[in-house]
């Protein structure tokens, strides 16, 4: 499958899987509005799938509802390969942070993160009681959870809360790749 039309594709799955959960919540769109912080023209062009949204839109949606983000794609297959560069990404409105979805379960989810040179990602505050765990793959890593600072240097993990305030700080001339675990406790 060409790029345009996987891409399509994902925007569709979204648009499905939201849509799915506000008829099963018997909510209406000004509802799921109010829920998420997402204007009401915004999700309905979302589940039509005119639209694909940002990084920071579907953080808000999936905090909203109390979903994993990764939830919000279907994946019925019994194996999943996801290869490094294809596939479903996602990036933030600057276009510094790109994320790659490589797991999920009903809590955990993990993705491959890529933060690019001498930028910093401050994420969207994530659901209440979330741990997110973070291991640099290639590069270092500058990482403030709560004011503190942390720096990651190549196969170095950390492990946070992460509906407190915390961003990721690359200073380096060189793109750092990421693997970033999300647990749920809803």
């Amino acid at each position: 499958m060409d790029e345009i039309n996987e891409s399509k594709e994902i925007v569709l799955q979204i648009g499905v899987a939201l849509k799915k959960f506000r008829k099963e919540k018997s909510m209406s769109l000004d509802d799921l509005s109010e829920l998420t912080g997402v204007s009401k023209l915004t999700l309905g062009n979302i589940e039509r799938g005119e639209t694909n949204p940002t990084l920071g839109i579907i953080w808000k949606i999936s905090k909203g509802i109390s979903l994993p983000i990764l939830a919000l794609f279907k994946s019925e297959d019994s194996a999943s390969l996801y290869r490094a560069g294809e596939g479903l990404r996602f990036s933030n409105d600057q276009k510094n942070w790109i994320i790659e979805p490589v797991f999920k379960s009903n809590d955990i989810e993990m993705c491959r993160a890529y933060l690019q040179p001498n930028s910093t990602y401050q994420p969207e505050g994530h659901h209440v009681n979330t741990t997110e765990i973070a291991t640099v793959m290639t590069g270092s890593i500058e990482i403030q959870v709560n004011g503190e600072v942390f720096t990651l240097n190549q196969y170095d993990t950390i492990s946070f809360r992460a509906d407190c305030p915390h961003s990721y700080t690359n200073h380096t001339d060189s793109e750092t790749v990421l693997h970033i675990s999300l647990k749920y406790d809803f």
